[in-house]
């Protein structure tokens, strides 16, 4: 079912087809055709029509894919399909994802044998994520037992940035980053629950204060993507470089602990720093949210700034609903239909299925920023889907 732009729905309405829109257009594109069959986890680098360029299984991917099967079991439909393909990429990461000193590899061949070397911090972060989402699915001891021991060997990592591998995108040097802070919080609040442990619970609010007291500017509201550690802002094009995407999920993420801890007087700071982040990111010529920008008017150092990415957009529609269920204010509702519009009318692939995940400045599909790096992954698009549904659930509950 496509969109009819320009038209605002009803919440139930929209509810409507953004399920459509996850279980006719977006799953079927991976689940189960990409599943392999053979060595268990998901065919990854695949192409736009689904064409498998290789069977290199990138294992930030397999994590993020586990946990959007089991999340399908959690909070949709608790259809026991989604259990069935989610075991064998659970058997993968718990079996073949480490090697001996704890570290998750970067990439695994096909029979699970490692590609990559570990490399990419990113990767822990998912694969906790997955595993721990699979657990809460399943019960499955191994699993969690698993996610805590990589929580304990990797949260020490994040008081040192210069410890942390991040490639493709590596920490520039002399610089504490964003990025990592606000993926662990998110993780470790998840996991800390699962485990009813509290130091977890803990270590996931510290970083989130971290994001809070270091990297956002309480004058100008602006996050800085990278500041010297401990918090100092920088005036190099590094230190003025702003992410509105990142900024856009960390802020979700943020909401989520800030609300279980019960310090609802934070809230509303995310929400203004959201709003924030979409203005400084909205392109005013082309529409869409840009990759990054620049907080003095310069040049980001980031990757394909002006690109148009479909992850940023789906974090803004789930954001925005949840910031219309805190406040009914209506800067927030006009974000979401403006954002919806342009993602419903530039991201969907309707011949193949899923989205483009690449657009240029001007609303064209490209190919990867990253040509060495052919991935495509079930994450960003289906779990703003299953968070945008179970809000419009509530929406519609208290109308």
């Amino acid at each position: 079912m496509r969109p009819t732009t320009g038209i605002r729905l009803s919440w139930p309405e929209l509810r409507k087809f953004l399920y459509q829109h996850l279980t006719e257009h977006v799953l079927p594109f991976w689940f189960p055709k990409l599943i392999d069959p053979r060595h268990g986890g998901l065919n990854n680098c695949v192409q736009d029509d689904g064409e498998v360029l290789s069977t290199e299984k990138y294992l930030w991917s397999q994590g993020r894919a586990l946990w959007v099967l089991s999340k399908l079991f959690n909070d949709i439909d608790q259809d026991p399909k989604w259990l069935e393909m989610a075991a064998p990429i659970s058997k993968l990461l718990t079996d073949y994802g480490r090697n001996t000193d704890g570290d998750w590899y970067f990439s695994l061949n096909a029979d699970g044998t490692p590609a990559r070397e570990p490399q990419s911090i990113y990767v822990d972060g998912f694969c906790i994520y997955g595993l721990t989402e699979y657990a809460k699915a399943t019960g499955h001891s191994k699993s969690l037992d698993i996610a805590l021991e990589a929580y304990t060997h990797t949260s020490p990592k994040l008081e040192d940035h210069r410890l942390i591998r991040t490639m493709p995108h590596p920490i520039p040097t002399g610089f504490q980053s964003h990025g990592p802070l606000m993926l662990f919080a998110h993780v470790f609040h998840e996991l800390g629950i699962l485990s009813s442990r509290e130091d977890i619970k803990q270590r996931a609010l510290e970083l989130a204060e971290r994001i809070l007291s270091q990297h956002l500017d309480p004058k100008s509201g602006q996050l800085h993507e990278f500041v010297v550690p401990g918090g100092q802002k920088d005036s190099s094009d590094i230190g003025q470089t702003a992410i509105p995407g990142h900024v856009v999920e960390s802020m979700w993420f943020l909401e989520e602990i800030y609300r279980y801890h019960g310090q609802l007087e934070k809230i509303p700071l995310l929400l203004e720093t959201i709003r924030t982040h979409l203005e400084l990111g909205w392109d005013q010529q082309f529409g869409g949210l840009v990759l990054a920008t620049h907080l003095g008017g310069g040049k980001p150092k980031w990757h394909n700034p002006l690109g148009k990415i479909w992850w940023p957009h789906t974090e803004s529609l789930q954001a925005l609903l949840m910031a219309y269920a805190h406040t009914r204010e209506q800067w927030a509702e006009d974000w979401y239909w403006k954002i919806h519009d342009y993602s419903f009318t530039h991201f969907p692939n309707w011949d193949s299925g899923d989205w483009f995940h690449n657009l240029d400045r001007e609303g064209k599909p490209t190919t990867p920023y990253l040509q060495t790096l052919p991935v495509k992954d079930p994450f960003h698009l289906p779990r703003a889907l299953i968070y945008s549904i179970k809000i419009l659930d509530q929406l519609g509950e208290t109308a």
